[in-house]
């Protein structure tokens, strides 16, 4: 058997000189090493390729679309709450910072442990505002902070234009960080219970924010779809939002389901699946012995105006992702037997528990766990302790050009 770090060329023929100056797999040519980074399986895959030397590394750097793993595989479930023993790992950051190891889970590969490390004071001196491109958006006072969730890195934006103590209703970044044309968006109030809500826009890099005031309102998410940024505020009315020329929100004329005039929902959240924008909550189900809830899904036709929202009866070969704190953001998968689960269900991120898994619409009852805990709260909330939520790392969104 060949040396797995060597590469024999004595067979190779003096017509494949390429092959034959071929001295180890560090040498192996790029386009090669490409072929294979779609055909990894699960997160640990993809980080043993790019860490088995500088070559590997710079392929998969360099790979073109490393924002479809975004889609193939899960998204990473950090449990803040867990500490994880990691004699090997430092205890502070490069810049001080006490560190906190958290249990990190993979559904494609839950045999290895995995584990982030998070700064202390993320927890105890910062609020959580959301998480977008493998950031974690955190604040206090009038400062604002952005994590990576698995490097560390800090970035610190200027202070927030408010006197007092800032709540966070939502947070979120337009692009990678390393994009040029990246922007955090921030809705928060002077302080908890304030009517008075700003929607905050930092162009990364900049010395300063735009501010747009909101009348007796707030936006509790925004998504990007079909390139456009969809805002959804407290009455979960939908709007779209522009950058430029100024900051700015237009409502979208929309249709509820069944002729009614308002959202049924209790607190719905918007999700992203294909090409497909849905929203998506639970209502109260009357079962006796089946799942004592049911997770509906509609989709937005645009095609029409006012827009309508129709109901998606079943996801086929996707599954969607979602966290208990409002700010968490939900994502979706497609194909999920890759990794050896069910498609059209909904993998509900717990404190108590990893997860619990939802059928989606008639199938609720079919996938149920009857062993699950009767006393979980399915109502999603603001939270003051930084919640289990899902994420890709940003390794995934820091494609070869940039963006």
């Amino acid at each position: 058997m060949q040396s797995p770090s060597k590469i024999s060329s004595a067979s190779a023929s003096s017509t494949t000189p390429a092959v034959c100056r071929l001295q180890g797999w560090a040498d192996l040519p790029e386009g090669l090493l490409q072929s294979i980074i779609p055909l990894l399986g699960s997160f640990l895959e993809l980080l043993a390729f790019a860490g088995t030397c500088h070559s590997w590394r710079s392929a998969f750097s360099s790979y073109p679309s490393k924002s479809t793993f975004c889609t193939l595989l899960p998204p990473l479930l950090v449990r803040p709450h867990i500490r994880v023993h990691a004699r090997h790992l430092p205890s502070r950051s490069d810049d001080g910072l006490k560190l906190r190891t958290c249990q990190v889970l993979d559904l494609a590969n839950l045999r290895t442990a995995l584990r982030c490390q998070i700064p202390e004071d993320t927890f105890e001196m910062l609020r959580f505002a959301g998480s977008s491109y493998g950031q974690l958006i955190c604040g206090g006072g009038r400062n604002c902070v952005v994590v990576d969730v698995f490097t560390g890195t800090r970035v610190l934006p200027p202070q927030l234009p408010f006197s007092e103590d800032t709540y966070f209703y939502s947070g979120m970044l337009t692009a990678p960080l390393t994009s040029h044309n990246a922007h955090l968006l921030v809705c928060a109030s002077p302080k908890q219970g304030s009517t008075q809500c700003t929607l905050l826009d930092w162009p990364v890099g900049s010395d300063s924010w735009s501010e747009l005031r909101l009348n007796d309102s707030r936006i509790e998410q925004i998504v990007e779809f079909k390139g456009q940024f969809i805002a959804l505020d407290y009455e979960y009315k939908l709007h779209t939002l522009s950058l430029a020329p100024q900051l700015g929100l237009q409502e979208i004329a929309t249709l509820w389901w069944d002729d009614m005039d308002e959202c049924p929902y209790l607190r719905p959240w918007l999700v992203v699946c294909g090409d497909m924008l849905l929203i998506v909550d639970h209502y109260i189900s009357h079962s006796l012995d089946g799942a004592p809830v049911n997770y509906k899904a509609y989709r937005l036709d645009m095609s029409t105006v006012p827009a309508v929202w129709v109901e998606v009866e079943k996801l086929e070969n996707h599954v969607l992702f979602i966290g208990s704190d409002v700010r968490s953001p939900a994502f979706s998968c497609i194909s999920p037997g890759r990794w050896g689960r069910r498609n059209n269900c909904l993998y509900y991120a717990y404190y108590d528990v990893p997860w619990i898994l939802h059928g989606l619409g008639d199938e609720a009852d079919a996938v149920w766990d009857p062993d699950n805990d009767p006393d979980i709260v399915f109502k999603r909330n603001w939270y003051t302790q930084l919640q289990p939520f899902w994420v890709y790392p940003s390794m995934f969104y820091a494609d070869a050009d940039g963006e």
